[in-house]
């Protein structure tokens, strides 16, 4: 992929990858920028919004959810937990039709949030979440911060959240993948193209690409650079991934 798109349409479809004077590199960048008035670039900003935005809140709220079901006791924690467990098992496009109805029905299909909000609840997430939470923070320090005075919600997210940083890393970094990588919820959501995620938005090039063939040097490209932000992600970030695994597999 690298190869394919430093070299020009020309070259692409003879296979003369490694002649030096097909090297367009930077002008593929600037055709792929420009082409459709920057539809690649509203694209680009659409995944990071969903990717980054929604990994960010689904990570806490699973790491909240973990966090509780591991501290405390409730009436019905067993079932429900069972449940999440269960709810992990079913396939996403199982849920995409009844999701998009409820999106329809609310007013918000077509919308930025009938991508956001289905992403925020992730069940494998919630499992992770309470492992973390029973490594990584002792019941002894919970309890000396409520002796300080503090209350739950400040011990978590002054104290629990703190020590459970490998889990929020891990899990966000799940997160950030599946959702990067999401197709198919785009697909049943949305049908402005402004709103459009990569996936989607280079899909719509394929199909146009056996009419136009221009667009397939362009795919090129758009795959490459569309790979940036989760590489970067794992770099920053893996310190706390792999140690977060760790503990994760010992527990």
């Amino acid at each position: 992929m690298l190869v394919a798109s430093a070299v020009d349409s020309e070259a692409l479809f003879a296979s003369d990858f490694f002649d030096l004077s097909h090297f367009a590199l930077f002008d593929n960048i600037g055709t792929l920028l420009a082409q459709d008035d920057g539809a690649y670039l509203r694209w680009y900003g659409n995944s990071l919004l969903y990717a980054v935005g929604g990994a960010a809140v689904g990570a806490l709220i699973s790491t909240a959810a973990g966090y509780v079901f591991d501290k405390f006791e409730f009436t019905g924690k067993r079932p429900l937990f069972a449940l999440i467990l269960i709810s992990v098992m079913v396939p996403a496009t199982v849920l995409a039709l009844p999701m998009y109805l409820l999106a329809s029905d609310l007013g918000l299909a077509n919308t930025v949030w009938s991508v956001l909000i289905p992403v925020l609840f992730n069940p494998f997430g919630v499992y992770l979440a309470r492992m973390f939470s029973a490594s990584y923070v002792p019941d002894e320090v919970l309890e000396a911060a409520r002796v300080d005075g503090a209350n739950e919600l400040r011990s978590f997210f002054s104290v629990g959240l703190r020590m459970i940083a490998p889990g929020y890393v891990t899990i966000f970094l799940f997160q950030l993948t599946a959702i990067w990588n999401n197709f198919f919820l785009p697909l049943v959501m949305l049908s402005d193209e402004s709103l459009y995620p990569l996936s989607l938005g280079l899909y719509s090039w394929n199909a146009a690409a056996p009419i136009n063939p221009d667009y397939y040097p362009l795919m090129v490209i758009g795959s490459l650079l569309a790979l940036l932000p989760l590489v970067i992600a794992f770099l920053l970030l893996q310190r706390y991934w792999r140690s977060g695994l760790t503990a994760g597999s010992v527990k």
